[in-house]
């Protein structure tokens, strides 16, 4: 913000100081930019690793029979790409950018596998409709986190509330297998995940600002963010519109 020379006088910056806080300036949104079309990438190639994993899955009788329809393994993976993400999450600052790229990628794998069941639980239609809903409320929010001037940390304590109630909720639910319970949960997730995706990209803009984007693991941190905001919504959404194929 530029100084009220009507109410105190400007301070004695050097001549040169001034002159190179345009280059300045230049240099840290070029940065910003360049980190945040680099988060975007990692996360669209996690999301493409994800669908093909699935897919293949889905469409493969002997992947199935061993992934989907034999709980141990299917379980076993569920628990692997858990411990995985928060390890991945743990040593982010001590990887590689290849190291980090390439758990991410075997996590996006992992989640493909165990998400190959909602294309046999789910229509196709259903599964593309939820993917359009998606994607658009996801660069809706997104945009609003770039453009908007208002402060969105404010939002962080309601939306992680809301991350426990919809966590605590579902485990409960696996027990009442109430489906009344499960629409509140999966319509109150997509609040939840719309507001991450806003609160998310914001936060990672003013991360590259402030230099943390010099850090070799920090786009696929960013991507991981961003994948899961993504992923997470997808699922919500697809519980409430979905339509389920008939046996």
């Amino acid at each position: 913000m530029p100084f009220d020379t009507n109410r105190q006088p400007r301070p004695p910056f050097p001549a040169t100081v001034t002159a190179r806080a345009p280059a300045y300036a230049t240099g840290v949104v070029s940065a910003e930019r360049a980190f945040i079309a680099s988060v975007y990438r990692w996360m669209a190639l996690g999301l493409l690793v994800t669908a093909g994993v699935a897919f293949l899955v889905a469409s493969t009788p002997a992947l199935l029979e061993v992934v989907v329809l034999n709980r141990w393994v299917f379980y076993g993976l569920m628990i692997a790409e858990f411990g995985l993400v928060i390890a991945l999450s743990a040593m982010l600052p001590r990887l590689s950018a290849a190291a980090a790229g390439g758990l991410f990628l075997l996590y996006s794998a992992l989640n493909g596998a165990t998400l190959s069941v909602i294309l046999l639980v789910y229509t196709g239609n259903s599964v593309a409709l939820a993917f359009g809903i998606t994607a658009g409320t996801f660069a809706g929010m997104s945009v609003y986190g770039t453009v908007t001037k208002r402060d969105l940390t404010s939002w962080s304590s309601f939306l992680m509330m809301g991350l426990f109630g919809v966590v605590i909720a579902s485990l409960v639910n696996l027990f009442l297998h109430s489906t009344a319970m499960q629409f509140v949960i999966s319509c109150a997730a997509v609040v939840v995940f719309t507001g991450l995706t806003a609160y998310d990209t914001q936060k990672l803009r003013a991360y590259a600002r402030a230099g943390g984007a010099t850090a070799a693991g920090a786009p696929v941190g960013g991507a991981l963010s961003l994948y899961l905001d993504f992923i997470n919504l997808f699922l919500a959404v697809l519980q409430i519109f979905g339509g389920r194929r008939k046996n």
